[in-house]
């Protein structure tokens, strides 16, 4: 049945490829061997099979090629577009720092100025009660004068009557009168001194007066003063928080609590216990609208003292300095080692080897030494739950237990552990979860 079926096969191709021999020649003799119809077409199906294979295989590779060297391409150009952003918010970054120490400055200023008018306008309320306690005084001796100068006149009157009626037969009184006539110059003249001090009374009533209404006029102004020194101040004040504010917020750290806790560790009072004394001067604490915003002021100013002991607590620092290259982002990424999508739990900064690390924030070491993946690891503890991790050094210049500062060079540069180069793997994690370092970085770029 087989023969039969390749006999059928080799007469069908027989017109196409007819039969060839192929002879061997050799010292024993000649001999053929018969190529039929079929064997030749299956060689010829094999050699196209495999043509095929080989054009597509090559096919596959070339398209792989391109495609890969369009990826490189496109990585070089987000690469240099990321260093170009970098650069760019570096620029950025250095200009709000000029600007926040000019605001700063200004704000100091300002506060002299607000100290300095609020002393001016305390001795002009002094002043201006005193002035008062005296026009009261004045205006009261005024009144009485005049009344005592108006009960003379109408004795006087009565008895200048009595000396004019003539033959008065009440010859008593008229001799009663006449023994009176001292006492009438005497009245006289002590009305004349009391007019004129009157006068003068009344001068110094008006001058007082006019006194009292530059005094308002000079209040009014230093209240206009005021009310601009102090909005600028709460503007001020805003602008500065806000940063801070935003900074702990993006961070995923609860800005209140943050405060209280600094609060604690800041709280220290005393001194001597000194004896109580009373004031007798008769002024008394002043509650006006502007003491009340400067109260409110001053506890804004204490708030930003707070936020700035916390954020001087947080990694707001780079790791590294000098020349280096930012590798890799935190989050998902391609492994660089080949095992697939993998969860980046930092930022990768590359250098050269030996290249100094620095702790970006005062803290604690608490662990100094080999970690599987990490290589030559430091672990640092800060405040508020936060921890600093530094990878893959070559060196480390820090014992556990330690307590390092911000700056402090804490290792070497290196390529100990899982990795493809000289790097630093820096980690922050917040409550031991991974959060993106380059938050803090960029805040505190922002903020100082």
């Amino acid at each position: 049945m087989k023969s039969r079926l390749f006999s059928a096969l080799d007469h069908a191709l027989e017109r196409k490829l007819p039969e060839q021999r192929l002879f061997l020649k050799s010292e024993d003799g000649t001999r053929f061997i018969r190529l039929r119809p079929s064997l030749q077409a299956g060689v010829i199906f094999g050699a196209a099979a495999i043509a095929c294979w080989t054009f597509v295989v090559t096919a596959i590779f070339l398209m792989d090629t391109i495609s890969s060297g369009n990826a490189r391409e496109q990585a070089q150009r987000e690469r240099a577009i990321y260093e170009a952003r970098l650069n760019a918010l570096s620029s950025e970054r250095d200009d709000r720092a000029i600007e926040a120490s000019a605001a700063h400055e200004r704000f100091y200023v300002a506060l002299e100025q607000i100290s300095e008018m609020q002393s001016s306008l305390l001795a002009s309320e002094d002043r201006r009660n005193e002035l008062e306690t005296g026009i009261e005084v004045i205006q009261t001796t005024l009144r009485k004068t005049m009344k005592d100068r108006d009960a003379a006149r109408d004795e006087t009157d009565v008895l200048t009557a009595q000396l004019n009626a003539g033959d008065n037969p009440d010859a008593p009184l008229l001799a009663r009168a006449k023994s009176t006539d001292g006492s009438v110059a005497f009245l006289t003249a002590a009305l004349e001194q009391t007019a004129a001090e009157r006068d003068q009374i009344e001068r110094d009533a008006q001058d007082a007066i006019d006194a009292a209404e530059e005094l308002r006029f000079t209040l009014k102004m230093n209240d206009d003063r005021n009310e601009q020194i102090f909005t600028r101040l709460e503007e001020a004040v805003t602008v500065s928080l806000e940063p801070l504010d935003k900074m702990f917020r993006a961070a995923g750290m609860p800005t209140e609590s943050i405060l209280r806790e600094v609060r604690r560790g800041y709280s220290g009072q005393g001194g001597p216990l000194l004896p109580a004394t009373m004031s007798t001067s008769g002024g008394g604490t002043i509650t006006d609208h502007s003491s009340t915003r400067a109260n409110k002021l001053l506890k804004e100013l204490d708030r930003i003292n707070l936020f700035r002991i916390a954020a001087d607590k947080s990694p707001v620092s780079m790791p590294v300095r000098g020349n280096f290259r930012f590798t890799s982002p935190f989050g998902y990424r391609r492994d660089p080692k080949g095992a697939g999508r993998r969860m980046h739990a930092g930022v990768d900064f590359a250098g050269s080897r030996g290249s100094p690390i620095y702790a970006t924030a005062d803290g604690v070491v608490t662990h100094a030494g080999w970690q599987s993946g990490y290589g030559k690891l430091v672990k640092i503890k800060h405040a508020f739950g936060i921890e600093t991790r530094y990878a893959h050094n070559s060196t480390i210049r820090v014992k556990v237990g330690q307590r390092v500062s911000r700056g402090d060079r804490i290792g070497d540069m290196g390529a100990t552990g899982r990795v493809t180069g000289t790097h630093l793997h820096y980690e922050v994690r917040l409550n031991g979860t991974p959060v993106n370092p380059m938050t803090y970085i960029k805040a505190g770029r922002d903020v100082f």
